[in-house]
């Protein structure tokens, strides 16, 4: 299987450690990091990932504004967000935007590896190896 390309895009440094310490050891994934909305949207247009994880809470562009653009330039991308922010509204407005799940944050190893696994499976179902 070809080791899947993942870009992470969170203003806390953080934050993106502890994502990246959740990714299933027994795999290697290619991934990418992006400290804010607009240089994620950046990453995304030139490295085109498999998944993406994206915060909504950021200054400047926001995530639901990157998710936006991102389906907007993909509307087939695999958005997973993770974030603080876990209102009811906000939880829709991201999932109503193209985001495929929305986690809490901080994220666990089960729960990312369990999202990676239905969007792998989504991956699957649109043949893409």
């Amino acid at each position: 299987m070809t080791n899947r390309s993942i870009l992470v895009v969170d203003d806390s440094a953080i934050s993106r450690k502890i994502l990246r310490s959740c990714l299933p050891r027994d795999r290697e994934f290619v991934v990418v990091e992006a400290g804010d909305g607009a240089s994620g949207l950046e990453r995304f247009r030139e490295h085109g990932p498999d998944i993406t994880f994206l915060d909504l809470t950021m200054p400047g562009m926001s995530g639901l504004d990157c998710l936006a653009e991102m389906m907007a330039l993909r509307p087939t991308a695999i958005v997973l967000v993770v974030t603080a922010d876990v209102q009811a509204r906000s939880i829709a407005r991201a999932l109503e935007s193209g985001a495929m799940e929305v986690l809490p944050k901080p994220p666990t190893r089960e729960a990312i590896g369990g999202a990676l696994a239905r969007a792998e499976g989504r991956l699957g179902a649109r043949g893409v190896a």
